[in-house]
Formats: structure tokens, sequence, C-alpha cells
């Protein structure tokens, strides 16, 4: 395991593409009866294949939030799906929607399986995305399911959480994780527990999972998204963005890519 320290890695080091060089659009494919509908963002300027990114959304679905990070990753070369987890393209109109939707799915992980799978293969036939180098990305939701999926076995070189679940009733034995892990964690989120962490962390060593947990002090649940002190607000969650986390796990999982793809 490595625990890294906090850091500040400038975005302002980079040269992206213009917003005219990324492509975005939206995308359907099946998981057995189901139609699912996708947003898949890659850079027009680039040749050649390169590595895809899937982004698995927050319980919300898969909203402008989730393909706003899809269009980040292609403007860092990358060609990134952000998939559908509910069919159909649904969104979550309010709370009790996202809570439902977001609970079906966590009841079937093997439904959830088939439709992380679809999506994988969707990404891997695109002609520009080298099949051999995926990863995945989750946030809060997304980053628990995810999780599941390295821990099911899917092969993936790593797998990236923001302030995801990390609680499982089918722990990770050794061989079932084929990638890195890299765990972003907010050290003020109520939702995520000390003993969450602990028992975490433990299965990781007993897996022989080659992980890195990062806890950002003074950063919530959901601290990646600027919408989220609204949401707070409005549904009294304890969910609040933090510009400096946000910023620092997003440079944070760019090294980690280059890393797990170099």
């Amino acid at each position: 395991m490595k625990i890294l320290p906090v850091c500040v890695f400038s975005l302002a080091t980079f040269v992206t593409p213009t917003d005219a060089e990324i492509k975005g659009q939206e995308v359907s494919y099946r998981a057995g009866d189901t139609t699912l509908k996708g947003y898949l963002a890659s850079n027009t300027q680039q040749s050649g294949p390169r590595p895809g990114v899937l982004v698995v959304p927050e319980f919300w679905g898969q909203n402008d939030y989730v393909r706003k990070r899809a269009r980040m990753l292609a403007e860092r070369g990358y060609v990134a799906l952000a998939l559908d987890m509910y069919g159909d393209g649904k969104m979550a109109q309010n709370l009790d929607e996202a809570r439902k939707f977001s609970g079906e799915v966590r009841a079937n992980l093997p439904m959830a399986k088939d439709r992380f799978l679809a999506a994988l293969e969707l990404l891997k036939s695109q002609p520009e995305v080298d099949g051999n180098r995926i990863a995945a990305f989750g946030y809060c939701f997304g980053g628990g399911i995810a999780l599941a999926m390295a821990r099911m076995g899917v092969d993936l070189a790593g797998v990236a959480s923001f302030h995801g679940g990390l609680a499982t009733e089918t722990p990770a034995r050794k061989g079932d994780i084929k990638g890195s892990l890299l765990i972003m964690n907010g050290a003020d989120d109520p939702l995520i527990t000390p003993e969450n962490i602990a028992d975490f962390k433990q299965e990781m060593t007993n897996a022989g999972v080659d992980f890195t947990f990062i806890d950002y002090p003074g950063a919530k649940h959901a601290f990646t998204n600027p919408d989220a002190d609204r949401i707070g607000q409005q549904y009294q969650l304890p969910v609040a963005y933090n510009e400096s986390a946000d910023h620092q796990s997003w440079d944070e999982s760019q090294r980690f890519l280059k890393a797990i793809f170099n």
C-alpha cells in the first residue's frame, strides 16, 4: 500500500486542446435486453490507438457532470466513455429516484457487471482505442461500482475512485483484482466511516492489491462536484464541494493514469 502526501500539481503545466478539438457524442449499446446510452469523448486531432477510460457516474445518473469529466479526460489524450448504469440513459430527478435507481443496481451486481462489461466492449471497439489499456474512474456511487467491478475480476489496468463507497459483502481474494487502485477520500466524509477505511485497507492488503489511499483534509462527500453545495442544502445531505481537494485529486488521477499505462 502507498499513502501519498497531498500536494498541488498545477493544471497550467499542461497544454490542453481547444473545445473544438474535443468530440463528444451520445452512443447507444446493449446489455441483454436493456438499451444503454453513454457519452463518448475523444480528441479529434489525435491519431493512433490510445488508452481508454470508463467513467461511472454518481447516483444521479449519466448527467452533465460526468460528461464534463469524460471531456476532461479527452483533453488529456484519453478516449473516455461516461457509461449508463440505469438503462436508456435514465437520470434521477430527485433524491428518492437516485436512491431507488442506485439501490437496484447495488442489489444486483451481476446485472451491474453485464452493463459495465457492455460499456467496456464498446470502448474497446473504438478504432482510436488501445483495448489493452483501459482504466475506470468512478464518482460516489460510481466509485463503489468501479471497485465492485475490480473485485469481480474485470480486467482493468486501474481504477480511480473519487469519494466512492468502500464497503463490500464480497471481499477481494488474491488474484481477483487485476490492476492498481487509487482511492481518493474526503477525510471529513461522514458517509465513509473509519471502520470502512480500516476494513478496506485490510482487505486490499490481504488480497495483495497494489493500492494507494489518499485522505483529503477538510473534504466531505462529493468533494469534486461544484454542484454539491446546492445539493447538500436542497436535500440536507452531508456533501460539499472542496476546490482544493477537487484539483488535487484530479491531478493525482492523471499521475495514476500515466503510471499504469506506461
